[in-house]
């Protein structure tokens, strides 16, 4: 008896993808997809642009399944994709323009009081968002972002440090109020 699809590690599953097998493929889509939809949200991309790039990606990474080796989760693998595809469309479409930063502004809340990671990032600039998301959400490293950003090194570093700074200071708890107290003397 052949072993279920959603029992297989993706190492596995990328092999048999590698050779042909579509179902297989099709579990590693469905594992990953809202991951890889979620990433590319967060580096600044709307909701169809996402699914549309994310859609690219698999296709891409079906077509080189072959060359994930399993040194890494596939899930980064497939995200790294991805990532280099969304930066190809925002230098293509020339949409690579820093926002103007809000440094004011509070931080967006649910209703339980939680901060929303997606909206204190979109209020980081454009480079910031970028190099944050590819270091922490696609994994990339500070020389693989400056390539495929054609950025220097140093900048890299910069937007990342500044970017995680500012999402540190919007994503911190607010101080408890504490109740003042009087002392009486006598």
């Amino acid at each position: 008896m052949t072993q279920a699809l959603v029992d297989r590690h993706d190492v596995e599953l990328a092999a048999l993808a590698a050779a042909g097998g579509r179902r297989e493929f099709g579990e590693l889509v469905r594992r990953h997809g809202s991951a890889v939809r979620a990433l590319l949200r967060r580096m600044g991309a709307q909701p169809s642009l996402a699914d549309d790039i994310a859609q690219d990606a698999f296709i891409q990474a079906f077509q080189r399944c072959g060359e994930f080796r399993g040194e890494g989760t596939f899930a980064a693998w497939v995200k790294r994709i991805a990532a280099r595809l969304y930066i190809k469309r925002v230098a293509k479409e020339a949409r690579y323009v820093a926002e103007i930063e809000t440094e004011d502004a509070a931080p967006a809340t649910d209703h339980a009081g939680l901060v929303d990671l997606d909206e204190a990032l979109k209020a980081l600039s454009e480079p910031e968002r970028l190099c944050v998301s590819l270091c922490h959400g696609a994994g990339m490293a500070h020389p693989e972002i400056a390539s495929a950003l054609n950025l220097p090194l140093g900048t890299v570093k910069s937007h990342v440090k500044r970017g995680l700074d500012k999402l540190r200071a919007r994503l911190q708890p607010e101080p408890a109020q504490t109740l003042g107290r009087t002392q009486h003397v006598g």
